[in-house]
């Protein structure tokens, strides 16, 4: 199999959506068995013509369309191109996205391979070939050191698209979706590295939490809906790669245990509309880190569910705080979203949130209360005087502080996916009730089911009505692509 630079370049029509990403499927399928066949064989210069696949849409004609679309429209007519990696894996996606914008204007839809080459390293089963031994560097940097075979490039991985830079906007072709190949792939790539499974298992709803014990009470629930049958979920992927089933959920011996840095677990559907949990671990740091990869996905929601300091001394230990604004202290986004860009809370899932605290805890307004969730990149922010507390608070609305729902917020904002934080109170530091071993055992204990099944019940609320979540909210002034 062979596909000559200037051959795969030539154009190929399609009369459909559904034409041109099984198209782009196929052609992905074909470099990558082309990529196996020069490496096998040793014959590299093969490997010269593993390059990604480009889908086109030529579209003719602006028009006025329904002004309550949420994606799939245009500010003027032009070239609209994306070079694209595993299309297989979005293809749901894909389908989704060409279809509107095609619907919404006269098109026409071409498909090419592009000029981009394909690393073996971003191609499964391929990673650890002798060829492909080496780190990131420079296009021929690491590896082998043969031409033929490229390294990955730190200088293909940025978010311009996303982050609305001017090139990126301003030349023949304008882009169709939000990331380039390689940013695509090291993206997958970390969520393997980071979660311990492959990044096509990870579901369109996602959980995040700080805390094993949520981890294990999602995971039993995940069981428990696999034993009773009628449910839609099919499968549960473990973080060790088990992989459960109806057949074997109700005598699974299953092991939570992980060497990997954020442990995930994947409640899945065939339609990949089921709900993943990720043990984040603390900080804004690591709620950077996840997002800015599973953003790739383009999953349909996500949500925190973790703990924070209760700042009202009306407040109780175990209440909830359904975050509706956010003070950003943790400066990990400030030179991507500017602090003085506002991040709206998403009204979809606020409501759904609620909703399910109701559901779950009963109809009682004393347990949940909405405010502004203060994060912080300083686990002892507390630990000043009262005279610098008083500085930090002084005109603040604050009704919380954690450390990531900020940062999942922000980047929620700036990856244009529907957010959410529902927090409990762990801890009442201004109020003479700090943080200690004894009473934060047994506020987990009383806590944990009721505080992740809220979110739970959220995620499956939203997921059977996922038309609700595409909002027009999220959507940038100027500097936008056609996809969601």
């Amino acid at each position: 199999m062979f596909f000559p630079i200037l051959e795969a370049m030539t154009f190929t029509e399609h009369d459909s959506a559904e034409a041109a990403v099984d198209a782009l499927i196929t052609m992905y399928d074909a470099v990558v068995e082309l990529a196996e066949e020069a490496l096998g064989s040793g014959n590299h210069e093969l490997y010269r013509d593993v390059v990604y696949p480009k889908l086109i849409v030529d579209v003719k004609q602006w028009r006025p369309i329904d002004r309550t679309e949420p994606y799939g429209y245009v500010d003027h007519a032009g070239r609209y191109a994306a070079v694209l990696s595993r299309p297989r894996m979005m293809r749901t996606y894909l389908m989704d996205m060409l279809t509107r914008l095609v619907t919404n204007y006269p098109c026409d839809i071409y498909t090419c391979y592009s000029d981009i080459q394909i690393p073996p390293v971003f191609i499964d089963g391929l990673e650890n070939t002798p060829q492909n031994i080496g780190g990131i560097g420079g296009e021929t940097g690491g590896g082998s050191g043969d031409s033929a075979i490229p390294q990955p490039s730190l200088d293909f991985v940025d978010d311009g698209i996303v982050d609305s830079a001017w090139d990126a906007f301003h030349s023949d072709e304008l882009p169709l979706f939000h990331f380039a190949p390689h940013r695509f792939d090291v993206a997958c790539k970390r969520i393997e590295h980071y979660t311990g499974i492959p990044a096509d298992g990870v579901q369109q709803f996602i959980l995040f939490t700080n805390y094993a014990m949520h981890t294990t009470e999602f995971v039993k629930y995940g069981l428990a809906e696999l034993v009773k049958g009628d449910t839609r979920y099919t499968h549960m992927l473990l973080p060790n790669g088990e992989k459960v089933t109806a057949n074997n959920a109700a005598t699974c011996e299953y092991n939570l245990d992980s060497r990997y840095q954020m442990p995930r677990y994947d409640l899945c559907t065939t339609d990949g509309d089921g709900i993943t949990i990720i043990n984040i671990g603390v900080g804004p740091s690591n709620a950077k880190t996840i997002t800015d990869c599973l953003a790739v996905l383009r999953p349909e929601c996500w949500v925190m569910i973790g703990h924070c300091a209760g700042l009202d001394g009306r407040m109780r230990i175990g209440d909830l705080i359904l975050g509706n604004a956010y003070q950003r202290r943790d400066h990990i986004l400030d030179d991507r979203i500017g602090v003085n860009i506002p991040i709206p809370a998403v009204p979809e899932v606020q409501r759904a949130l609620e909703a399910s605290v109701h559901a779950v805890y009963g109809e009682s307004q004393d347990l949940m209360r909405t405010g502004t969730v203060l994060s912080t990149d300083d686990r002892n922010w507390e630990w000043h005087t009262p005279h610098d507390l008083w500085r930090i608070l002084r005109g603040s609305t604050a009704v919380a502080v954690d450390m990531e729902s900020a940062a999942l917020a922000t980047n929620g904002y700036r990856y244009r996916i529907p957010y959410g934080t529902l927090l409990a109170v762990s801890d009442l530091p201004l109020h003479n009730v700090p943080k200690l071993p004894a009473a934060a055992q047994a506020f987990y204990s009383n806590s944990k089911e009721a505080h992740l099944m809220c979110a739970v019940r959220a995620m499956e609320t939203l997921a059977a009505n996922p038309e609700k979540l595409h909002t027009r909210k999220l959507r940038r002034t100027i500097g936008e692509v056609p996809f969601r």
